[in-house]
């Protein structure tokens, strides 16, 4: 059996014994999905890559102890969102940066368009003042679709912290985004409004 046609139990275990490629494989499998994790997490590329580098090199050195508990991919999700979180806590201080937007010289975008985007990055500001711990649930359920089992497991919490955290983050970006939904009544939005918006404008998704 091929590498790429290994389970991720098979590569993590062939990584443990000695094989060369098996971990990269493995990250080559997974990468995308925890770039973006990452990047919602974080809202900073550069932030990002690091935190990304900083896990995967963490997964590598620990992967003999995986004990096959959870699924890989819940392993390695919970190691990037602990090494976000971590680089959140060190830059508190720090102002978050946005994404980049269209630079000079691409064609015109339309009305519509140009709503969106704003749109967009109004839900990445709310986003960025959310306290770390509700940003990283919303991220995982609102944004990425994880179950909030999924989410407890990949944070290493309960299944009530995860919806504890998700409503009261939500409750914030309601808030903060209510004008989005009905610019003439903005404290009349339900909770749920803040969950919306995020899924519906998470990195352009």
């Amino acid at each position: 059996m091929t590498a790429a046609a290994s389970s991720d139990g098979a590569l993590i275990a062939a990584h443990a014994a000695g094989d060369p490629h098996a971990f990269t494989e493995l990250v080559r499998r997974h990468r995308d999905r925890l770039w973006a994790v990452a990047l919602r997490t974080l809202r900073d590329p550069e932030e990002a890559a690091d935190a990304l580098q900083e896990a995967f090199i963490s997964a590598f050195r620990a992967a003999g102890s995986f004990r096959a508990e959870s699924q890989v991919t819940t392993w390695l999700h919970r190691i990037v969102v602990n090494a976000c979180l971590d680089r959140i806590r060190r830059r508190q201080a720090r102002p978050t940066v946005p994404l980049p937007e269209a630079g000079p010289g691409e064609p015109a975008v339309s009305r519509d368009a140009m709503a969106d985007r704003e749109t967009s990055l109004a839900v990445q500001s709310a986003l960025a003042e959310l306290p770390a711990e509700q940003r990283s649930a919303i991220v995982l359920v609102d944004v990425e679709g994880y179950s909030v089992a999924e989410t407890a497991k990949i944070l290493g919490i309960a299944e009530g912290t995860v919806k504890s955290r998700c409503a009261r983050g939500r409750a914030k970006l309601a808030k903060v985004l209510g004008h989005l939904r009905n610019p003439d009544v903005g404290a009349d939005v339900s909770h749920d409004a803040g969950a919306r918006q995020a899924r519906r404008h998470g990195e352009g998704r």
